[in-house]
């Protein structure tokens, strides 16, 4: 294929930032979008000259020039979206977190696979240069044996009106909404899933409002990560080597660089670079895994994505939440 073709299933503001990225990625073209809502529709349609809108999500499925479906509906609909996309013959890209619970993710790999289809969880930060080059250097020994991980995203979110956020029949919650930013750069870093977890949090109306978690992983490595919807946190990322450090600066989950100091050294600013906000990275490594013919990413297998679901699963389980649709 020359350009990968991309239908919208929904229309928000995440599918907005999605859309600026996508423009900024020539072999790219956004086809069609389908929403519910007609004005989120016709606006999205209109800021970025979509041609072709859907008023159901079954008709934008159905559109056989379409390539690739990204959902963007509410956490509470990943699953059924995502399968409704899989089942029609379209690869999906599903936003974060991409279910509501692991048995629901097992089963939408599980018609990915029936279907030899390509599916890619939309974790966006993961595709960016700096967490790349992270990895890259963590895992060539550069701070000597990855220890211990710090990482937070907080902010006050207004609880004035009801949102997507703060809805707990839309899975909405500081966890899965944003926690899932440490555990799941956690797992990228140390390799795996965490053998022992222990966490706090605070719920109210349904959902947690803030929460901190202490993941254990083989060999003695430590990831602390905490978020909260009802707090201004810093949200930087420390590492921590036997044999040197790193730090993300502020926000960690949308940065150009990072800080290097290898023991003995004098700290040093690392540049990985940056395309826009970030979304384009993540377009363009979806478009990538196509052309090459892949079912899943490298840097997004879906074994990391159950393993990350599994991870949030025994979180919310120690915090006693339960969503209404479990």
């Amino acid at each position: 294929m020359d350009k990968v073709r991309w239908g919208f299933l929904g229309a928000g503001s995440i599918a907005n930032r999605l859309a600026e990225g996508l423009m900024q990625v020539d072999d790219a073209e956004l086809l069609a979008v389908g929403s519910l809502t007609d004005d989120r529709r016709q606006a999205l349609a209109e800021r970025f000259g979509v041609p072709r809108q859907y008023a159901t999500y079954e008709e934008l499925v159905q559109n056989p020039d379409i390539d690739i479906v990204y959902v963007t509906t509410p956490h509470s609909l990943h699953k059924e979206h995502s399968i409704l996309a899989l089942e029609a013959g379209k690869p999906v890209l599903c936003e974060k977190p991409f279910t509501i619970n692991v048995a629901e993710a097992a089963e939408v790999i599980a018609v990915a696979r029936r279907r030899n289809l390509f599916l890619m969880e939309a974790m966006w930060t993961r595709y960016l240069p700096a967490p790349r080059e992270i990895k890259r250097m963590v895992d060539d020994g550069m701070i000597g044996q990855l220890t211990m991980m710090v990482g937070d995203f907080g902010f006050r979110a207004s609880h004035s009106t009801p949102s997507r956020m703060t809805d707990p029949a839309l899975g909405g919650g500081a966890l899965i909404e944003i926690g899932v930013y440490p555990v799941s750069f956690a797992a990228y870093l140390f390799g795996g899933s965490p053998v022992r977890i222990e966490s706090l949090g605070h719920l109210a109306d349904g959902i947690d409002q803030r929460s901190g978690v202490l993941l254990g992983y083989p060999g003695g490595g430590l990831a602390i990560g905490y978020s909260s919807i009802r707090d201004n946190t810093p949200q930087e990322c420390l590492l921590f080597g036997s044999g040197g450090e790193i730090r993300v600066p502020i926000p960690w989950w949308l940065t150009d660089h990072f800080h290097l100091k290898v023991d003995g050294k004098d700290w040093r600013r690392v540049e990985a670079g940056l395309i826009g906000k970030g979304f384009a990275h993540e377009v363009m490594e979806v478009n990538r895994c196509l052309k090459a013919g892949l079912l899943e990413s490298p840097d997004m297998t879906w074994s990391h994505t159950m393993g990350v679901m599994a991870t949030l699963d025994t979180i919310r389980a120690q915090l006693g939440l339960r969503y209404p649709m479990e």
